[in-house]
């Protein structure tokens, strides 16, 4: 009986530096709900690394709340299928993000995810 292997953990990301090395980079997908940047850690650790951003231009504090925790949702449903072990991601928030219908981001996350990947390969 063949078995699948188990799902890659995933860490957050909460350090300024950390968020910095994802951007530097400069891999990212953006789709309609969210912006995904990503990077290989080379550090041979295969757990997933997530953190999550959104700047004043989506709106005041309560709507960035909104989407940050949309975001994590949406990563948390996606990510231990869809993501590449050993990577980082951040997400960041869009305009979209807090009225996006759910099912919507979460197809936007898979994209961005499928994008870097490819973008990897």
């Amino acid at each position: 009986m063949s078995q699948t292997p188990a799902p890659a953990s995933i860490r957050r990301l909460k350090t300024r530096p950390q968020f910095l090395a994802v951007a530097d980079a400069r891999r990212k997908a953006a789709v309609h709900g969210l912006v995904l940047q990503g990077r290989p850690r080379g550090d041979g650790i295969a757990d997933i690394g997530i953190g999550f951003t959104a700047t004043r231009k989506v709106g005041g504090s309560v709507v960035r709340n909104r989407a940050r925790r949309r975001l994590r949702e949406a990563a948390r449903a996606v990510l231990s299928k869809k993501g590449l072990a050993g990577w980082d991601y951040v997400a960041i928030a869009r305009d979209a993000t807090g009225e996006r219908p759910f099912p919507d981001l979460i197809a936007d996350f898979e994209r961005a995810l499928a994008r870097l990947a490819k973008e990897a390969a």
